[in-house]
């Protein structure tokens, strides 16, 4: 049986939102640790390693609150494009937090997944994320997939190659190639669409981060740098998220109550 995780040292609790207004599918975007290092004097490395605490307790957070599947942005298929030190960090920071933490999260009954490509990713990281992924399988109280070498554009361009080799063999019609088979060529077709889109350190860009599964998510953006970041910014997104009027495309008309008529137009 998966143990509850530690309460926030503060004491605070999650808001008691009904389950049907939780989002069930977080993705995060962890922005802004090289500015919190650089704001102290540190290197930006020291703003990574900082970050490490800020995503354990948000999949605490996640877990106290009822939210089923968190998507972190660890590395993406940009980031190859930074210094080869802080590349170097990054990957293995990345093998290091597995390696550390794929115990714990196991006593919390996460599951642990990947998502990226593998071209240009250290055999060391694959080993680790493959490693947590196996002994963490059988766990459902929430899943953690961990984006790492990940686009948003790569994994569409991928799923299309894949698509267009079925096509060329002769066993996929062309005609039958839809959205529904597009998203089962994806990194995780089983991952469901994401519901609250996350991100730290004020910016507002969701910069190639599940642009397929986010085409209907609910975005907040905090103010915080990640590594300032904890379980309790997690809820308050997850109230905003509760508080949005989700219609997908759709409309409902409300006329006012005592709204003068006349003339004017409007959607």
């Amino acid at each position: 049986m998966p143990v509850p995780p530690p309460p926030h040292p503060s004491g605070a609790r999650p808001p008691a939102i009904p389950l049907e207004f939780v989002p069930k599918h977080v993705a995060v975007v962890m922005d802004g640790n090289g500015r919190w290092a650089n704001a102290r004097g540190l290197p930006r490395t020291a703003g990574h390693a900082a970050g490490e605490a800020s995503l354990l307790d948000v999949v605490a957070g996640a877990i106290e609150i009822g939210v089923q599947h968190v998507s972190a942005y660890a590395f993406s298929t940009e980031n190859w494009s930074r210094s080869p030190e802080e590349v170097r960090f990054l990957m293995g920071f990345n093998r290091d937090v597995l390696r550390r933490r794929r115990d714990l999260m196991n006593s919390w009954g996460v599951r642990v997944r990947w998502a990226g490509r593998r071209p240009r990713l250290w055999r060391s990281v694959i080993k680790e994320l493959e490693i947590a992924e196996e002994l963490t399988r059988g766990n459902d109280t929430v899943t953690l997939t961990m984006c790492v070498n990940y686009g948003g554009r790569a994994e569409v361009a991928d799923a299309a190659k894949a698509i267009a080799h079925e096509v060329a063999a002769g066993r996929i019609k062309p005609d039958k190639v839809d959205e529904k088979m597009v998203a089962r060529y994806l990194d995780e077709p089983d991952l469901p669409d994401v519901d609250l889109f996350l991100r730290s350190s004020g910016e507002q860009r969701t910069s190639n981060f599940m642009i397929w599964q986010a085409a209907y998510a609910e975005l907040v953006f905090l103010d915080e740098p990640w590594p300032d970041v904890d379980r309790r910014h997690l809820w308050r997104a997850v109230e905003t998220y509760a508080q949005r009027d989700r219609r997908y495309g759709g409309a409902v008309d409300r006329p006012q109550a005592g709204a003068a008529g006349g003339a004017g137009g409007g959607a």
